[in-house]
């Protein structure tokens, strides 16, 4: 934890914070090598405590005041829409996975689509037809592989290209996979089912390089555009005085930028399930790969719009040897010893350079001490997010088994693929509800829904969902006519296939809190220069989840999936009870790492390039950036 950061937001007099030593991957001219100050320096404000005004909140009015979101400018909306075509290209192939996979081509089809649909209800499409358990473990390692390349993506991102020249060539990637996906499915393809599963794995892959790229850059992307960083207060038309608070607008960007995502999967799921039923799989992937193609024209048509970050270099390497370096005499062959001095408090605080005296500091320590503060705060969210995996885990059945329970229940001619669709469907009506009615209610209440709160009854909420689905698994192994082999059996058990409804909103609803909350934690934790390595932090969470899945792929087979179900419910159970039992601390400090200056690599003029530089951009584009989502608080 960092210390003393209220010393920081009040302005209490610091030491000198730049370290003196040449940084040999930053090397440049003698102007650019001048001593920069720290945030306060002989209690005088410098280059990031100048951008706080008068209006910046006093203790009173931050216990007191209620605090509501500001305006959004038009051009983050137009990031949220290239996220809503690239998760409808997404979600809209990865829907039909598992049937293209387990299933085998039906009786007299030529594309893998149902002959005479209209007449056979509950008979599904597929192609491959090699089983539950392999369409599980290659749909788990697609879902492994598209959340380990972020780290790459943002890596690349912030160290050489830009987020959003990143994004440009990620989508490019992408379409490539898309093509031999489509290429894949194609009926003089399937016929030569080795083939066709060659091509399907070959264009997973390259599809899974492009959007890997893509995820970890996106999102940061949408929250940069926010006009104001800073808490100020106001007074409303209605007379009441409020805090404008930049953690409440990232909240409700990302609200948004989520919903614009579960109307992508959405249309793209529905649309693809019955693409896949009643014309073939080739056109529900040929469908999505059209979509995906609007996203690089509005990228390249809105780019002067676009307030852009450019990369810093290799931001990592110094992080991780800051990491390294604060750790020097606290480790002991006594365990508990060991664990008292890495909490002691002053774990970060320690290696600011303010701190360390000049003739013994590190040559690459070129950073000020609010640069330090920021990188411990990015690690203590990365810390939050190790226990996303235990949640994932709850998630990750819409993907795979509970589209293989469906097609064991009575389906009245729906495509047991479509129910999943029940889940971005409760999103996108719940997502109004939370960010109109409940979230605003209980800050009205004096509640402090922080994100650790938020995420802890995501967890419980998962849980929840997986115990429906044991539940309802039980009852279908009881009625089957094959008994505990359901999934093998030619007949389906007399229970609605709506019956799953219940475990479908509930995860929707532990999405609202754990996997929205995630995005917002990873962009308002990180260090400005660090966000998107953060955010693949947390999108490799799931990569980890998926891992932890190939585990459990034994359990997703008849007759142990009522097991499958319940194992999932008791980690997602245990997972959430300890992360708040770890970091209700944070919880206790949301405000005052929220507060913490902007730290800076290098010098003041290149800070100043940080802060200022982008503005003449945003200024060309302020046209069309200028035009605002009013506040719906208002």
């Amino acid at each position: 934890m960092p210390g003393n950061i209220d010393d920081v937001a009040i302005g209490a007099k610091h030491d000198i914070a730049l370290a003196l030593g040449p940084d040999m991957q930053h090397r440049k001219g003698s102007v650019a090598h001048e001593v920069e100050l720290p945030p306060v320096y002989e209690g005088k404000g410098t280059l990031t405590t100048t951008m706080i005004g008068d209006d910046f909140p006093t203790e009173e009015e931050l216990a007191t005041l209620h605090r509501v979101a500001d305006k959004i400018p038009i051009k983050a909306f137009t990031i949220a829409f290239v996220e809503g075509c690239e998760r409808l290209s997404f979600y809209g192939t990865t829907a039909v996975f598992t049937n293209f996979i387990q299933r085998a081509i039906p009786d007299g089809s030529l594309t893998g689509a149902v002959p005479d649909a209209a007449n056979n209800p509950d008979q599904s499409p597929g192609v491959l037809g090699m089983g539950q358990r392999a369409a599980a473990g290659i749909t788990t390692f697609n879902q492994f592989w598209v959340y380990l390349i972020p780290l790459f993506g943002a890596y690349v991102a912030d160290s050489y290209l830009g987020r959003y020249n990143t994004i440009l060539i990620s989508i490019l990637i992408a379409l490539v996979g898309h093509v031999i996906l489509t290429a894949s499915a194609a009926p003089m393809v399937i016929t030569n089912q080795p083939g066709s599963l060659g091509a399907f794995l070959v264009g997973l892959i390259i599809m899974g390089i492009g959007t890997g790229g893509f995820k970890p850059n996106i999102s940061p992307l949408v929250a940069e555009q926010l006009p104001h960083t800073t808490m100020r207060v106001i007074t409303t038309k209605k007379g009441e005085r409020v805090i404008v608070d930049p953690a409440v607008t990232s909240s409700r960007v990302y609200m948004y930028f989520y919903l614009a995502i579960n109307v992508g999967s959405l249309v793209g799921q529905i649309a693809m399930s019955y693409a896949e039923r009643y014309v073939g799989f080739w056109l529900s992937y040929m469908i999505p790969t059209l979509t995906f193609c609007l996203c690089p024209l509005v990228m390249y048509g809105c780019r002067n719009m676009y307030k852009r970050t450019p990369p810093q270099g290799s931001v990592l390497g110094k992080a991780m040897r800051l990491w390294i370096y604060a750790q020097k005499g606290r480790w002991s062959l006594n365990p508990f010893t060991t664990h008292k001095r890495l909490h002691d408090g002053t774990f970060w605080s320690s290696v600011r350079p303010s701190a360390i005296p000049a003739a013994q500091r590190p040559s690459w320590m070129t950073f000020d001490d609010a640069w330090v503060d920021e990188v411990g705060r990015g690690f203590a969210a990365c810390s939050v997010f190790l226990w996303l995996p235990l949640y994932w885990l709850t998630y990750n059945q819409l993907n795979n088994n509970l589209t293989s329970q469906a097609a064991t229940m009575t389906l009245n001619g729906i495509p047991n693929d479509v129910l999943s669709n029940l889940d971005p469907f409760a999103l996108i009506i719940l997502i109004p509800v939370f960010d109109g009615l409940i979230y605003p209610g209980l800050r009205k209440m004096g509640i402090n829904f922080t994100p650790v709160k938020k995420i802890a009854l995501g967890f419980f909420t998962g849980t929840a969902a997986m115990v429906w689905a044991a539940v309802l698994q039980q009852y279908i192994y009881w009625q089957s006519d094959c008994g505990y082999d359901a999934g093998e059996c030619d007949t389906v058990v007399s229970i609605n296939v709506w019956a799953q409804t219940g475990a479908y909103v509930l995860i929707a609803i532990s999405e609202i809190f754990a996997s929205i909350t995630s995005l917002e934690y990873a962009f308002s934790k990180a260090p400005r220069n660090m966000r998107s390595l953060v955010m693949s932090f947390n999108l490799f969470m799931s990569a980890i989840s998926a891992a932890l899945g190939e585990a459990f792929v034994y359990l997703a087979n008849d007759p142990l999936l009522v097991w499958n179900y319940g194992v999932s419910a008791v980690l997602s159970f245990i997972g959430g009870c300890c992360f708040w039992y770890m970091y209700r601390q944070l919880d206790r400090d949301e405000d005052k790492l929220n507060m913490l200056p902007t730290g800076h690599l290098g010098t003041e003029s290149e800070a100043r390039e940080i802060e200022h530089g982008m503005l003449g951009r945003e200024d060309s584009g302020s046209g069309t950036g200028s035009m605002e989502k009013k506040e719906v608080e208002g």
